[in-house]
C-alpha cells in the first residue's frame, strides 16, 4: 500500500513563506536604519565672516558709485584701496599693490554678523599708525566689497570697492635694500636728539634735504628741492637695515667721498638716518625721508 506525503508539502510551502516573511521584514529594517543613519549624519556647520574673508586672498577687481555706475580703479576715489589682500587665521593681514609692492600691514577682525572689518596698520616696529572701519556690503566665498566715502562727513556719496578671490600668491617680504630702491624719497622733516624739531633750513640739515632716488642696480642720484643735482654715486645698506653706505662720485666715475649713515628707521612709509654732531656724538639731527612721487629730475 502506497502513501502519499501531502502533509509535508504543506509543510514546506509554510515554512518557505515564514522564511520570505522573515527576509522582507530584514529588508524593511534596513532601509529604515539606513535612512535614520543618513538623516543622523552632521551637516558642515556655516562659515563665519571672519573664516569667510580669511579662507582665500582676495584681489580688487572693480568699483561702483551710489548709483551703480562703475568706478575706474584708477580713480582718486578707489585708487588707494586697489591692490592684493591677504587676512590671516591669525588676525595678522597684509596687502600689497597689484604690481606687489607692500601698502600696509597689521591686524584685522570682523564683527559677528559680518557687517564691519576694522584693521589696525602697524608699522614695521609694531606700533600702530591708524585704526579703520569699514562697512562690508558683500561677504561671500565669491565676493569681499567694503564702503568707501570720498567725500567726508557726506554718506550720501559712496565707492564700494569689489573684491575677488585670487591665486595670486603673497609677495615675500622686502629686504632693507628693496625697501629703500621700491620708492624716492624726500626729506621732510627733522629732529634732534631730543626729538624737538629741527628747520630743514637750519645749518645742521640744509646739507641733507633733497631727492633721493636709490636705483636696484645699486646707484643713487639726488637733487635739491629746486632739482637741482646735488650728487651721484652707488649706494648699499647692510643686510639688517641699520646702515647705510654711500660711494659720491664724479661724472667721470671718480670717487669723491664716502660715507655710512646710521639708520634709524627703514619702512614703506619712513626713511630717516641719524647725523652726528662733529664735537659730540651724543648730540645729532636725525634725517626724515618719506615717500614721494616727485619724478627724478633729467641730468643737468
Amino acid at each position: 500500500m502506497k502513501f502519499t506525503s501531502k502533509p509535508a508539502k504543506t509543510i514546506t510551502a509554510l515554512g518557505s513563506a515564514v522564511l520570505a516573511m522573515s527576509l522582507l521584514a530584514a529588508c524593511g529594517g534596513t532601509t529604515s536604519q539606513a535612512a535614520a543613519d543618513s538623516s543622523s549624519v552632521e551637516q558642515p556647520a556655516a562659515q563665519t565672516p571672519s573664516q569667510v574673508l580669511s579662507a582665500t586672498a582676495w584681489q580688487t577687481t572693480g568699483a561702483v558709485d551710489q548709483d551703480g555706475n562703475a568706478v575706474e580703479l584708477t580713480d582718486d576715489s578707489a585708487k588707494n584701496y586697489v591692490g592684493y589682500a591677504y587676512f590671516k587665521d591669525s588676525g595678522d593681514f597684509t596687502m600689497f599693490t597689484l604690481d606687489d609692492a607692500p601698502k600696509m600691514h597689521g591686524d584685522w577682525t570682523v564683527s559677528a554678523d559680518g557687517k564691519t572689518r576694522h584693521i589696525t596698520a602697524k608699522d614695521d616696529a609694531g606700533a600702530t599708525l591708524f585704526e579703520r572701519d569699514s562697512q562690508i556690503t558683500e561677504l561671500t566665498g565669491d565676493e569681499f566689497t567694503y564702503r568707501t566715502y570720498p567725500e567726508e562727513g557726506n554718506n550720501e556719496v559712496f565707492v564700494d570697492i569689489i573684491h575677488t578671490p585670487t591665486d595670486h600668491a603673497e609677495p615675500a617680504a622686502l629686504t632693507p635694500s628693496q625697501v629703500l630702491s621700491s620708492t624716492a624719497w624726500e626729506t621732510t622733516g627733522a629732529v634732534d636728539q631730543n626729538g624737538n624739531a629741527v628747520e630743514l633750513s637750519d645749518d645742521a640739515a640744509k646739507n641733507y634735504v633733497g631727492y633721493a632716488y636709490f636705483k636696484d642696480s645699486g646707484d643713487f642720484t639726488m637733487f635739491t628741492l629746486d632739482d637741482a643735482p646735488k650728487m651721484h654715486g652707488d649706494w648699499t645698506v647692510s643686510a639688517d637695515g641699520k646702515t647705510r653706505h654711500i660711494t659720491a662720485k664724479d661724472d667721470a666715475g671718480a670717487t669723491l667721498f664716502e660715507r655710512d649713515s646710521q639708520i634709524t628707521r627703514l619702512t614703506n612709509d619712513e626713511f630717516t638716518y641719524r647725523v652726528p654732531s662733529e664735537d659730540d656724538q651724543n648730540e645729532y639731527v636725525e634725517i626724515i625721508h618719506t615717500p614721494t612721487e616727485h619724478a627724478e629730475p633729467a641730468n643737468q
